[in-house]
């Protein structure tokens, strides 16, 4: 991946909402990533359940396997952005990686882990951002059922 820089928290969540935007004209559900460390894009991610079949490639989790394998000193300097509150199991890659910082695009549609998260002393920023909630609410709206499969609700 070519090296981006971005200005702030702003124009990170922009390189996630992109990848959102991205995974849901796949078909699938639009739920974007971004792992920025000084400043640079080192990783993007979407959520790719439905294109890969699989149950663990959500936005995030994508993000770090794009990411590739990185010292511990990177993840130390590493923000994690995604447009959505991220649930237990993207927490706790978030937490095992010891990534202390983590931007979420909302958390009206879908509240988190982030409890947890703060709880063991990761910074965590809500932008509370209108074109992510519009995202993932014209998502629900459009397909319940392969929203509550991802979230694990019957």
């Amino acid at each position: 991946m070519e090296a981006r820089k971005v200005a702030d928290d702003g124009g990170a969540l922009a390189v996630a909402l992109a990848e959102a935007q991205a995974g849901r004209a796949e078909g699938g559900i639009p739920i974007g990533a971004a792992l920025i460390v000084d400043g640079e894009v080192r990783a993007v991610g979407r959520n790719r359940r439905v294109q890969a079949a699989s149950v663990i490639r959500h936005g995030e989790t994508d993000c770090l396997e794009n990411a590739g394998r990185l010292p511990a000193a990177v993840y130390a300097r590493a923000t994690m952005v995604t447009t959505l509150s991220p649930c237990d199991m993207c927490a706790g890659a978030i937490l095992l990686y010891k990534i202390p910082r983590v931007v979420i695009g909302e958390n009206r549609t879908f509240r988190g882990a982030e409890d947890l998260l703060r709880a063991r002393g990761v910074e965590v920023v809500v932008l509370d951002d209108a074109a992510c909630v519009a995202l993932m609410d014209s998502f629900i709206a459009a397909e319940p059922a392969l929203w509550h499969e991802d979230i694990g609700e019957a």
